[in-house]
């Protein structure tokens, strides 16, 4: 079976890797000149641990586990505890540098894959096989298009129509410190139209995120911008800011699908389709669930397409459909939800957010912390 994957990210390199180990030929088409991850932190919990293993990958992660603080959860800008997670529901949960996670995966894919740099899909025409790049070369005689390339997926239109991409009224800067920092609670602390989370990394260093609602603009500031805003919250916010680099620190509008989609594959017409990670469902972080649920569209594909081989690819496809969909959108509107709660601005409405908050059991949010992870891949 010939493979093309189309994005050389997280998902991508997840999904080569895993139909290569299926006896599949498989090519990764990335438009950047250079395969490498960006971002800052990424935390990969439980249920994408699970996808690694299935894939093969666990490795990719490491031996080491960052430190569990002895509290985790939300805090108002004053330190006060809104609520506070178990940290049995984290135990699985790994906080990872992107960058070193994106260069172990594509370790892993460079001896079964072969990577093509430099030259973006310009269209993917499935009932001809036929994906035709930037560079005016084509790769014929495909099986299978996967659209692992993102928010604004090219390969997207080819399986669906596309809704297009809508802003969320946030946007949010990442860093990781250059020191380590010492920290004694990690989470999010979240206040008028603002919030800040906090993850410490294996090494001590800390991965941290602010978020603030805006108006659509296209100021971004930089670092003195998150001091400004955040100046005056709690401990140890203001040492996580002064042990960063300003160079560091990232900054992206949130964004998400306008409307999700109807389905995730192309089937039955000539060369089939499938779209996954973020061309499928594209996310709003506020669960940090965006790679893990791109590694288990990865572990569920790959182990479809060796259950049903390349006979049947229609019938792993449907069944990848059927799976992945459901849950993924739900977690779309999970996360879409939690991101509105937690930018809202008007004093009435934070107020009745934190008491509520404060009233939900932690027992309640735990459970919820669990269910987004309770997964398992395929049986082959």
């Amino acid at each position: 079976m010939k493979v093309v994957v189309v994005g050389a990210g997280i998902a991508g390199l997840c999904t080569a890797v895993g139909l290569a180990s299926t006896g599949a030929r498989v090519t990764v088409v990335e438009r950047a000149p250079e395969v490498r991850g960006g971002g800052a932190g990424l935390s990969i919990f439980g249920n994408g641990v699970r996808a690694l293993e299935a894939l093969g990958m666990r490795s990719v992660l490491g031996g080491a586990a960052a430190p569990t603080p002895p509290t985790s959860g939300t805090r108002t800008p004053d330190g006060r505890w809104l609520s506070r997670f178990d940290p049995a529901s984290l135990t699985d949960m790994r906080v990872v540098r992107r960058t070193d996670l994106h260069a172990a995966l594509l370790a892993a894919a460079a001896d079964v894959v072969d990577i093509r740099t430099g030259s973006g899909v310009d269209d993917a025409v499935p009932d001809r096989g036929l994906v035709r790049l930037s560079d005016g070369t084509e790769i014929g005689d495909c099986d299978l298009i996967v659209g692992a390339d993102g928010l604004r997926s090219r390969v997207r239109a080819a399986v669906v129509e596309d809704p297009g991409v809508r802003r969320c009224g946030y946007s949010a800067w990442r860093a990781i410190t250059t020191t380590p920092v010492s920290v004694d609670a990690a989470g999010e602390t979240t206040g008028r139209g603002a919030r800040f989370g906090i993850a410490p990394l294996p090494d001590g260093h800390v991965y941290w995120f602010a978020s603030v609602s805006d108006d659509g603009g296209d100021s971004a500031g930089g670092l003195d911008a998150v001091r400004q805003r955040f100046s005056g919250w709690h401990r140890p916010i203001g040492e996580l800011l002064d042990a960063t680099d300003p160079a560091t620190v990232g900054y992206l509008p949130i964004e998400e699908l306008a409307k999700p989609l109807p389905t995730f594959v192309r089937a039955g017409r000539g060369c089939a389709s499938v779209l996954i990670g973020d061309a499928a469902h594209a996310m709003t972080p506020n669960l940090g669930q965006g790679a893990n649920q791109a590694m288990e569209d990865a572990a569920t594909l790959t182990a479809l397409v060796r259950r049903h081989g390349r006979g049947d690819l229609d019938e792993a496809l449907r069944t990848y459909d059927r799976l992945r969909r459901p849950r993924t959108q739900r977690i779309v509107r999970q996360a879409s939800m939690i991101g509105r709660v937690g930018q809202l601005r008007a004093g009435p409405a934070v107020w009745a957010r934190d008491l509520a908050l404060r009233m939900t059991p932690d027992a309640v949010l735990n459970a919820q912390m669990r269910r987004v992870q309770r997964w398992q891949p395929p049986e082959v």
